[in-house]
């Protein structure tokens, strides 16, 4: 099969399995535990119910994340890589076309512009922007941590940060945040944004920034990182607020390579 071709099953298989597949277990476990659902009081001071580490949902990002590591030394891995770039850049050189700049943060955005217009998604405007926010601030740590690591020169020879590609990874953490937003409403948003952090992908190979395992790390660290951020987030606020939470605001942080929270509380 033509690599562009294996490429193109590659991530719509990722985009059908991720949107689609994780809308049906959600539903599924859903259905099996609404009577401890409905017992368990909320969240007593955000409404969010702190939920168990979702390791089943971590398998396939951690998968992809292993590949991009494992391509690095593995020579066949490599190959392939050359391979893809043959066939989107050198064989048919052309102009970058910086939509990828853009695209990455296409599915968050849609996230504000869909409450925006009254179609309302899992949490109100605080949670939502806390949650991405520490989501970003995972990718980021992870991304930069492993550019700094790997020392992988890029396709285009232009540095040695390569791998992974947090252009990708910002992507799929905004498509996966869409997705976790509105997935009661419908499974087709997160298809939507699925479909733009892959795009997001692709034009960073097209643009000649990235190899194809880089992108596939970037994705799996994306996504991870949402659904890290939307397990840690009930915890964090039950950790800091006690009696009038409504009056206090934890917000992670990431300042001259440093990572951290900030809380302000008024009395």
């Amino acid at each position: 099969m033509h690599p562009i071709n294996r490429f193109i099953l590659f991530f719509c298989g990722l985009i059908l399995f991720l949107s689609c597949d994780a809308q049906v277990n959600d539903s599924a476990l859903q259905h099996f535990s609404n009577a401890a659902i409905l017992s368990m009081p909320p969240h007593p001071y955000t409404g969010i119910e702190k939920k168990s580490l979702p390791v089943k949902s971590l398998i396939i990002p951690g998968i992809m994340v292993l590949y991009g590591v494992g391509s690095i030394e593995n020579h066949k891995l490599k190959s392939w890589n050359r391979e893809l770039k043959y066939e989107i850049y050198t064989e048919h050189p052309h102009q970058i076309f910086p939509l990828d700049n853009y695209l990455q943060f296409a599915p968050a955005a849609a996230v504000y512009g869909l409450n925006a217009m009254g179609i309302k998604g899992k949490h109100n405007l605080k949670d939502r922007t806390m949650i991405y926010l520490m989501s970003n601030v995972l990718l980021n740590v992870t991304v930069f941590s492993a550019k700094r690591i790997s020392h992988e020169t890029r396709p285009d020879g232009s540095d040695n940060y390569s791998f992974p590609s947090g252009h990708t990874a910002e992507a799929f953490a905004s498509a996966e945040f869409l997705r976790q937003e509105y997935k009661d409403v419908s499974m087709w948003y997160g298809v939507a944004g699925y479909a733009a952090a892959a795009a997001t992908g692709y034009f960073r190979m097209y643009n000649n920034k990235h190899w194809f395992s880089d992108v596939v790390a970037g994705a799996g660290v994306g996504i991870m990182s949402t659904k890290l951020a939307y397990w840690l987030y009930p915890t964090i606020q039950h950790s800091f607020s006690k009696n009038k939470p409504a009056h206090t605001i934890v917000m992670p942080t990431w300042q001259n390579g440093a990572f951290g929270f900030a809380m302000a509380h008024s009395f």
